[in-house]
């Protein structure tokens, strides 16, 4: 189980990091070029980068999940990131039709849910 704990952190610390790095780039990425296709390329690593380690927190979460009294914290864990999750797919999906200010706003959203579930988790 120590094994899955750590794959666990790892790809928290690559989701709420990413995030927290995209959140700096874009907006600079934004100033000095209007060139799309650079801002979509970002999206594009990062999007296979952060759905990895999405997958792999909801897998060894899971996991971890059993080992587990089920707590008040650790439903509004589980229910934060179901939201992020959704709100990630439902960005995904329409990200083409969407303003960069929809975009950033989504994105920042997403953030926010992520470092209020980093902080439940530490409670755990």
């Amino acid at each position: 189980m120590r094994f899955i704990f750590y794959i666990h952190l790892l790809s928290a610390t690559v989701w709420v990091g990413g995030l927290v790095v995209l959140g700096g780039l874009v907006p600079a990425v934004r100033k000095t070029t209007d060139d799309r296709s650079v801002i979509q390329a970002i999206a594009k690593r990062f999007g296979v980068m952060s759905w990895t380690a999405l997958g792999l927190l909801v897998l060894t979460g899971t996991l971890m999940v059993f080992d587990r009294v089920w707590t008040g914290t650790l439903i509004a864990k589980i229910g934060l990131v179901m939201l992020s999750a959704l709100l990630a797919v439902w960005h995904t999906m329409a990200a083409r039709e969407q303003s960069p200010a929809v975009r950033g706003a989504i994105q920042g959203v997403i953030l926010i849910l992520a470092l209020v579930i980093l902080w439940l988790a530490t409670t755990l």
